[in-house]
């Protein structure tokens, strides 16, 4: 993990400065630039055991969910998922607001503790004789509401940088969230190994399990993340050119520090990249939900099938992005973070279009009535059941194909799985490349004051797009088929295109825009 901001640390921060050069002492003496570092790196590793928290039990919760409450059904199933993505999108200003007027810290331990309690009440709701889902739904949207934390991470990183060391910083943020949605699973996988009864501890009625051990680990990696942040986090924040700020942050006052530049943030192009992340992430999140269902409608591959292949294609495409975060740090430097934006778009409006059905090919067609161990069912939650159903269950005599209860299976030509895999390929490169250089180019404009807020509002309109994307995708593709849904998706990128070209000239640094420094 700390590998991940060495080519950051080693750059300088203008021009050629070494460290115990006349000019480096003025600007950032060597104690404060690693001091500085060492406390990035430490966000580096919060943001990715937040990615962990939410996907290491993604695979286990509907089992789980089976086991403690058999009230439970496939509906209020998307109700858990989806609090996640609220208790974020509710958390995020607050904590943002929180990071603006106090020191970092604070929000930061209080959101992860708020995160470890959560993890125990999630091992914890099979004791309540009545009610077991509740207290699931309540734990599952706790640990979103800690995971508001992301709007200060990304404000501290984005305050704690030059403009030359952003770019840099926000893709290796990337690369460890990323790095936690697909090392999640790998870990839920090894737990796997435990069993369903595993062990009781009677004393403290705790049982650990298959289900349980993943979120105690987590509650475990929260603690020690604590301790982290109490000990080495430092406040820092530096202005675009690599000046120490004064800040009500600081804990202390150096007569080295410069006043934070003054000016008017552009409000157009704040909302303006709001718009755009939200589009991004809800596109995005839209491809992961629909992967499975359209894989056993086109393919007719059984659950068993489904949940293995789409899991190696969207760990792949998990590498893919990190890669992508990676090689973005050295392409920004020569194309500009404008330019990369509206480049990954147009790759996404191409991955979509690659998407659509073409030919006179037609999927096979499931004929049988299979009430609800179908896809096209009515609420999002029976969308995502698929991916836990017992393996116990025997598939021998399971239906495959698409469901004569969707009309357009009938009419509408199959996707090849070759189309499926370039749009994912072509998919895989253009998110990352939009996600990263949306939320740099965001910094950027909100510049040197402080972010927190603004990084509260956009970390819960991506909340919100997690939420959406999922809805949206499983009424339409249910209802109009493969065709409709992803020419809206293209329809929608163009507008995205569209917007970007008219507010282009206006994502420009706060420091550019103002006159403080060239671009």
């Amino acid at each position: 993990m700390a590998s991940l901001g060495v080519d950051s640390e080693q750059e300088p921060l203008l021009g050629d400065r070494t460290p115990g050069s006349r000019e480096w002492d003025i600007i950032e003496t060597e104690e404060h630039y690693k001091s500085r570092w060492r406390s990035i790196r430490i966000l580096y590793l919060t943001m990715f055991l937040s990615s962990v928290g939410f996907s290491i039990v993604i695979m286990s919760i509907w089992p789980y969910l089976q086991k403690i409450d058999q009230t439970a059904d496939a509906s209020f199933l998307g109700w858990v998922i989806a609090s996640y993505s609220l208790g974020q999108m509710v958390a995020s200003p607050l904590f943002g607001l929180w990071s603006n007027y106090r020191p970092r810290k604070e929000p930061l331990i209080v959101s992860i503790f708020i995160s470890v309690a959560a993890n125990c009440l999630y091992a914890y709701v099979h004791v309540p004789a009545s009610h077991n889902k509740y207290y699931m739904l309540a734990a599952r949207g706790l640990v979103g509401f800690g995971a508001g934390n992301v709007a200060v991470i990304r404000s501290y990183i984005a305050g704690a940088t030059s403009l030359q060391e952003r770019t840099s910083s926000m893709a290796n943020t990337s690369a460890c969230q990323a790095l936690g949605f697909i090392l999640g699973p790998v870990f839920q996988t090894c737990f796997a190994l435990i069993g369903e009864k595993g062990v009781t501890w009677d004393v403290i009625k705790l049982q650990i399990n298959m289900y349980t051990a993943p979120v105690l680990l987590g509650a475990f990696l929260g603690i020690l993340n604590i301790i982290l942040i109490l000990t080495i986090l430092r406040e820092h924040r530096v202005d675009d050119t690599g000046r120490q700020c004064k800040n009500i942050n600081f804990e202390e006052a150096s007569t080295d520090e410069v006043q934070v530049p003054q000016g008017n943030i552009d409000q157009v192009a704040v909302v303006a990249t709001n718009v755009l992340f939200f589009v991004i992430l809800f596109i995005f999140a839209l491809f992961e939900t629909i992967v499975t269902p359209l894989t056993m409608d086109m393919y007719a591959w059984t659950r068993e099938q489904a949940v293995l292949y789409d899991g190696i294609i969207l760990a792949a495409l998990g590498v893919e992005a990190v890669i992508i975060f990676m090689g973005i740090k050295l392409l920004s430097k020569k194309t500009g973070e404008r330019a990369l934006l509206l480049g990954g778009l147009i790759i996404i409006w191409v991955g979509f279009f690659v998407l659509l059905p073409w030919g006179n090919q037609f999927p096979k067609i499931q004929w049988e009535d299979l009430h609800n161990n179908s896809i096209p069912n009515t609420t999002f939650g029976e969308i995502i059941i698929t991916l836990w159903k017992s393996p116990r269950e025997d598939h021998s005599e399971e239906p495959t194909g698409c469901p004569v209860e969707q009309a357009w299976c009938l009419y509408t030509p199959m996707i090849h799985l070759a189309q499926f895999l370039i749009s994912a390929v072509l998919i895989g490169i253009g998110y990352p490349s939009c996600n990263v250089m949306s939320y740099t180019l965001y910094s950027k404009i909100l510049g040197p004051n402080p972010q927190g807020v603004y990084m509260g509002w956009l970390t819960a309109s991506g909340s919100a797009a997690r939420i959406l994307g999922p809805v949206f995708i499983s009424q339409v593709y249910t209802a109009w088929g493969p065709r409709w849904a992803f020419s809206l998706v293209c329809g929608m990128v163009v507008l995205t295109i569209t917007l970007l070209g008219v507010v282009y000239r206006r994502l420009i640094a706060f420091s550019v825009r103002h006159g403080r420094i060239q671009e």
